[in-house]
């Protein structure tokens, strides 16, 4: 069965309250500008997840908050505090633990770790800078079969804001 993955970094976060931690900081203007159109995007390629697995942080909750108003349906959302550091474990790890029925997943976190994760599933070096989305296409009966082999997906296109 094919599998598709976004691997989704997070819009752009404000820097503006010195008080907040790294994990509270809000999205800013363009941040809020660039997360719809990423969504709108993905709908008009037919990219439209059926599960939603994120870091926990305020930036990624807000990233996927204003994404979520492109989309007709609610789509069941998972925040993970696990993705606020992780890298391709803590990703791999949560998606296998997803229900075979779903076809198509959005992963939404951070870098540095966003792009290990797009090079070890597909083998290819791709830069991530925020609100980028790597469409990656997989094969597996289940998400732990499809994520069983690196370098084994195919990165079919990366979306990034500044080209649309």
């Amino acid at each position: 069965m094919m599998r598709r993955l976004v691997v989704m970094r997070h819009a752009k976060s404000s820097w503006k309250d010195g008080n907040l931690s790294d994990h509270q900081r809000p999205l800013n203007k363009r941040g809020r500008r660039d997360a719809p159109r990423i969504a709108e995007c993905l709908l008009g390629l037919d990219w439209v997840p059926d599960l939603v697995v994120s870091s926990d942080s305020q930036r990624t909750r807000e990233t996927w908050a204003q994404m979520a108003t492109v989309f007709q349906n609610p789509i069941p959302t998972l925040f993970s505090e696990r993705l606020y550091h992780g890298g391709m474990g803590a990703a791999r790890e949560l998606l296998a633990e997803q229900s075979a029925k779903h076809r198509c997943i959005i992963i939404l976190g951070h870098n540095p770790g966003w792009e290990q994760v797009v090079y070890c599933l597909s083998g290819e070096a791709v830069t991530m800078t925020t609100a980028n989305a790597a469409l990656l296409v997989g094969k597996g009966a289940t998400w732990d079969e499809a994520l069983g082999v690196r370098g084994s997906w195919d990165l079919k296109q990366v979306l990034r804001p500044k080209e649309l």
